[in-house]
């Protein structure tokens, strides 16, 4: 029980020491993630639509 206690105080010791983002910091992020997903998405839907045409041409 007492390694148990000991994890958690450090633990908790730990998160203190943590620089957590401000608002402005996690929506800039989020911002980013959604364009860069929908480029990736795009790329990959142009680079499937050829690959279809393609096997369609071929068969």
């Amino acid at each position: 029980m007492r390694k148990i206690i000991q994890f958690a105080k450090e633990s908790y010791a730990e998160l203190r020491k943590v620089i957590w983002p401000n608002r402005e910091d996690v929506i800039s992020s989020v911002k980013v993630v959604l364009i860069s997903t929908a480029i990736v998405a795009a790329i990959l839907g142009l680079i499937d639509m050829l690959l279809l045409l393609g096997i369609r041409a071929i068969f």
